[in-house]
């Protein structure tokens, strides 16, 4: 407990201290609350499911790169997997003003383009800081051996 209200009290004390920084602000497309338009989309089974082998390999291969490039181009600001229930397999956050952008890229994905998923898309209005997310992980993820 005691430990818990320490953290509290830190926490407070470092937000106190925090100073806006424009600059950042800016670079991130955050608004006068440090926020900004996304879109969400959520990834759902789709209508045909590619069988185990080559074809299903090759086509999370693709899924994959094409995350990755998105993300390099600063489209993608967050993308994982969900734990299947329900039909829900995954969700993008795409850093795009509008639905019809975000549906375009979400089409360049293989398992879409093959059916094995279906995308649910909404506006989200979420922290600038997400944009901040594809250049901290690489420094989270333990290289390959």
């Amino acid at each position: 407990m005691r430990l818990a209200l320490f953290a509290a009290a830190l926490l407070a004390c470092a937000s106190a201290f925090a100073q806006y920084d424009p600059a950042l602000a800016q670079k991130l497309g955050a608004d006068e609350r440090g926020m900004r338009q996304y879109v969400l989309v959520v990834l759902k089974t789709g209508p045909n499911r590619i069988p185990a082998g080559p074809e299903r390999d090759e086509m999370f291969k693709g899924h994959f790169s094409n995350m990755a490039r998105l993300a390099a181009e600063g489209k993608l600001a967050l993308a994982g997997p969900f734990d299947g229930v329900d039909g829900w397999r995954g969700l993008y956050i795409f850093a795009v003003k509008d639905i019809e952008e975000a549906r375009a890229l979400v089409a360049t994905d293989p398992v879409v383009m093959k059916g094995e998923m279906v995308p649910e898309l909404h506006k989200y209005y979420g922290s600038a800081a997400l944009m901040q997310v594809n250049e901290i992980h690489p420094r989270l993820q333990k290289p390959k051996e």
